[in-house]
């Protein structure tokens, strides 16, 4: 049986999940301030470029570490590379270690959830009468 691949939301429907995860997630959060919503473009820019540059460089440094914890590590590495982004990006703050984690458990399930609705109703077939 051949099963056609699912396609991926280009990168404007990506981008503009992110940058709305990112404004979400700081509202829902007291402890993360977000200034503007082109800040939060910013973020969402920033944290795309860390995801695919750095992240899979600290997974290799780390892959002990990840196994040792059965992966929990991994959240270590998300939660860091948001407090880096805080410092990279004027106008977007994170408190602490925790509010980091937060964050990116929120922005990661809320972007997840953003591009999945863009799947379900841009891509989904059309009935005919």
């Amino acid at each position: 049986m051949n099963i056609p691949p699912r396609p991926t939301p280009s990168w404007g429907v990506r981008l503009i999940a992110r940058t709305l995860a990112a404004f979400g997630t700081a509202y829902m959060l007291p402890s993360v301030d977000l200034d503007e919503f082109t800040t939060a473009i910013w973020l969402a820019v920033l944290l795309a470029l860390f995801n695919s540059t750095l992240r899979p460089l600290l997974i290799l440094l780390t892959i002990p570490l990840t196994v040792f914890s059965f992966g929990l590590f991994l959240l270590v590495i998300n939660a860091g590379l948001v407090m880096l982004a805080s410092d990279w990006v004027d106008g977007f703050s994170v408190e602490g270690f925790w509010s980091a984690l937060a964050f990116s458990l929120l922005y990661s399930t809320i972007s997840s959830l953003l591009e999945g609705q863009w799947m379900l109703r841009v891509l989904r077939p059309r009935r005919r009468p």
